[in-house]
């Protein structure tokens, strides 16, 4: 008997697919929470006198480390036992015979529970190969390391968002018949229409959270927090677009009590963040229980603030990256003027007074604005004022 421990989402069910293909009946899966495994193994260890007997894996999650050393114990003693993980925290597993941990491919590609389950089973002929099953794997992969959004692959994506819109037994049972029995991987009719409207969902919520967020720093990094309980990846990926200045967006999800941590930026490696809470994940998306530390960081002291102020849009005149300048203001009414002088360089200037050394590139002048003031671009009304009036100034000096 075969049995494994996976994540209940969408990786770790992949996982729970792709053992259900190869080993049929013969396999007992649970689906847990990051806090719910350790527990689920620790009873397993302790209640099964024939463990022995069975091969036990665990997939996309990481055990503590009383359990690490119960499980080094059956190994040694014969057991059968394999971690397959894919999360940099998980590393040091791979100090141990039973311990199969890889961050990213050879290629620099990333790796997902799911594909590293699945090259395993290839490489010990547990598991014939097919073309849906490849093509399945791959969205799993690319959709858990956000790869999709790189690539625009949106059945990636769409395959995650199916995945919450029904449970995990049934999309389990769902998605093993259909690659069994398919030569490709695809969705049917009716499961489309599901997505396209699911879209339209998703677009709302991430522009109604997008009026919410407030932005502080805590630590180093300038940090943008909202409340949420749905889609958490998506607004993460939205907002960190829609503010590039914020280094990471720390999205609460107080029934919960969890936080996720989100970054587009490379600089920045939220797993860590993750860490500091006792959490973990990938250095671009990760997450923590919402412990007293993390509340008062993340929720009490931040309660007060009052949520950023959206930059203009559908202006005519006053728009980013402009040569001839772009204004900003603030809550206490300060200006803030960007414009590029004749060597390429950016000039940055407070209420008429240049600020800080000429800027590389207007994205850097930006970021200092937005990080130090909270500043937001102006529309086109305000814009124009403001050039008329430097203008008379000029004229008249």
């Amino acid at each position: 008997m075969y049995r494994l421990y996976t994540h209940n989402d969408l990786d770790g069910v992949g996982c729970g697919i792709v053992a259900r293909i190869a080993f049929g009946k013969d396999v007992e899966i649970r689906y847990n929470s990051v806090m719910g495994l350790d527990y689920q193994i620790e009873k397993l260890l302790e209640n099964e006198k024939n463990i022995k007997d069975d091969f036990l894996i665990i997939t996309d999650l990481s055990v503590n480390d009383e359990n690490l050393i119960r499980l080094d114990d059956l190994a040694k003693s014969g057991g059968y036992v394999r971690l397959i993980d894919h999360h940099k925290t998980a590393l040091h597993f791979n100090d141990y015979s039973w311990g199969r941990v890889k961050v990213q491919y050879e290629d620099g590609r990333l790796t997902a529970a799911t594909s590293l389950l699945y090259e395993y089973l290839l490489e010990h002929e547990l598991i014939q190969p097919s073309q849906a099953l490849d093509e399945f794997v791959e969205l799993v992969r690319q959709y858990d390391t956000w790869e999709w959004d790189q690539n625009e692959n949106i059945k990636a994506k769409n395959l995650n968002d199916l995945f919450f819109m029904i449970s995990i037994e049934e999309f389990e049972e769902k998605m093993t018949e259909r690659i069994m029995n398919s030569d490709t991987f695809e969705f049917n009719e009716f499961e489309q229409k599901l997505l396209d409207m699911e879209e339209e969902k998703i677009e709302r919520y991430v522009r109604r959270k997008k009026r919410e967020i407030v932005q502080t720093f805590i630590g180093e990094y300038c940090t943008g927090i909202v409340h949420a309980e749905s889609y958490h990846s998506e607004l993460g990926n939205e907002l960190g677009k829609e503010y590039p200045h914020l280094d990471y967006i720390a999205i609460l999800n107080l029934g919960g009590k969890k936080i996720s941590f989100r970054t587009i930026h490379d600089h920045v490696d939220v797993s860590a963040v993750a860490g500091k809470f006792g959490g973990g994940g990938h250095a671009k998306a990760s997450g923590c229980s919402m412990g007293k530390d993390a509340y008062k960081l993340f929720v009490q002291d931040i309660f007060p603030l009052d949520p950023l102020r959206h930059d203009a849009f559908k202006n005519k005149y006053n728009n980013k990256n402009a040569w001839q300048g772009s204004l900003y203001e603030n809550k206490k009414g300060d200006k803030f003027f960007i414009f590029a002088e004749a060597d390429g360089k950016w000039i940055l200037e407070m209420n008429g007074k240049p600020m800080q050394e000429p800027y590389p590139d207007f994205q850097a002048a930006e970021n200092y604005i937005k990080r130090k003031y909270q500043a937001w671009l102006v529309h086109d009304d305000i814009y124009v004022e403001f050039l008329k009036r430097f203008y008379i100034k000029a004229k008249n000096s």
